[in-house]
């Protein structure tokens, strides 16, 4: 995206940022931070300071062009006055694994952030363009990276219902509690609201989405011969239900489909974890399915995985299985079952050499499925 906007802006570009997990192919003005994800890391912090500083130093008569894509939360970090980095961290780790939605995980992340919420634009004078491209189910602009540029609608009671839902207030740092509980008070300043004078000069558009990827997923399959089935509506919920209710949805959609039928579809689902395994929502979604695939009576593959490259904390994008998994697996004296019972997909897949690792892609869309059948 960067690269994107040298090439058509040129030297009106008179100063950057560009954060990411790697190189970044860009040459001055551009300054390169390496950042963290799932959870914000030193490079993150130093990337939310610099995004700031841009903003602030910018003047009114300048744009401040903020091109955003999924993952932004965790690699742009700023701690609200009073947070520490380890607070950030340590709370957004009990949300993800609490199976936090990114709606109620981004909620949180606002109210103790000096970035998120729509804060980066309300700290420049300058105007401000957002061209973002969508890893959140809707495309709502306020969700999407934490929204740094747009009102949010969300308060600190939000907040402070999400972490009691998620684990209860015991189970998050004192430090955060605390500064959710002050904002519940009235005491701290709540996040840019709609129609908040400061962000009057803030706009925003969402330039690619999970529809981007399906609609690639579909031509690709019709270049190769199939008849494609596009499933309407997002994958959404706990992954390993979710599968299962997918399944029958292809199912069903795949009856109708003579000949070799290829079934897309997307979303983004969570995982609440309750064992000590590793893994991300992708694996765990497709070895819920294995057994179901073995009981197919055509032959089948299913592909699940994350268009950003990385599945949960681990190298692999998701993961494949097709009618033969739950038979190799079995000859190596595993079940599906007992992987999936203490969230341990990673594992199962290595063992069998069915994760897709792509390594990063430099962008995210949401999550995106590929179901075949013979």
């Amino acid at each position: 995206m960067a690269v994107a906007a040298h090439r058509v802006l040129g030297d009106r570009i008179h100063s950057g940022v560009v954060i990411g997990l790697g190189p970044a192919d860009v040459r001055d003005p551009f300054r390169v931070i390496h950042a963290e994800h799932p959870q914000p890391g030193e490079g993150s912090l130093a990337a939310g300071r610099a995004a700031l500083d841009i903003g602030r130093s910018a003047s009114p008569e300048d744009l401040l062009l903020v091109l955003l894509s999924g993952g932004a939360s965790s690699l742009m970090a700023a701690p609200a006055d009073g947070l520490s980095a380890d607070d950030k961290r340590q709370a957004t780790a009990v949300l993800l694994c609490s199976g936090a939605d990114i709606h109620a995980l981004n909620t949180v992340r606002k109210h103790v952030s000096a970035v998120k919420g729509g804060r980066l634009a309300a700290a420049s004078p300058a105007r401000c363009l957002a061209l973002v491209l969508s890893d959140v189910v809707g495309d709502d602009l306020s969700v999407i990276a934490s929204g740094p540029t747009v009102p949010d609608a969300s308060t600190y009671a939000d907040a402070v219902g999400v972490i009691d839902r998620c684990g209860g207030r015991a189970s998050y740092p004192a430090a955060v509690v605390a500064h959710l509980e002050r904002g519940v008070r009235g005491e701290l300043s709540d996040t840019p609201k709609p129609g908040d004078p400061l962000l009057a000069r803030s706009t925003a558009q969402v330039i690619g989405s999970r529809a981007t990827a399906i609609r690639g997923g579909v031509a690709e399959a019709s270049n190769r011969g199939f008849q494609v089935v596009q499933l309407e509506g997002p994958i959404v919920g706990e992954a390993r239900f979710s599968a299962l209710e997918y399944f029958h949805r292809a199912a069903a959609a795949a009856v109708a489909v003579p000949g070799p039928c290829c079934i897309v579809s997307g979303g983004e689902t969570t995982v609440t974890v309750s064992g000590a395994g590793r893994g991300g929502r992708n694996q765990e979604f497709a070895l819920a399915l294995v057994e179901r695939l073995a009981a197919l009576q055509r032959p089948a593959v299913l592909a699940s995985v994350g268009t950003d490259g990385i599945d949960g904390p681990t190298d692999a994008a998701g993961a494949v299985i097709d009618g033969s998994t739950l038979t190799r697996g079995r000859v190596r004296g595993v079940e599906p079952s007992a992987f999936l019972s203490t969230n341990n997909s990673y594992a199962y897949f290595a063992m069998l050499g069915d994760l897709i690792k792509t390594g990063p892609t430099g962008t995210n869309v949401g999550d995106l499925q590929v179901f075949l059948l013979g």
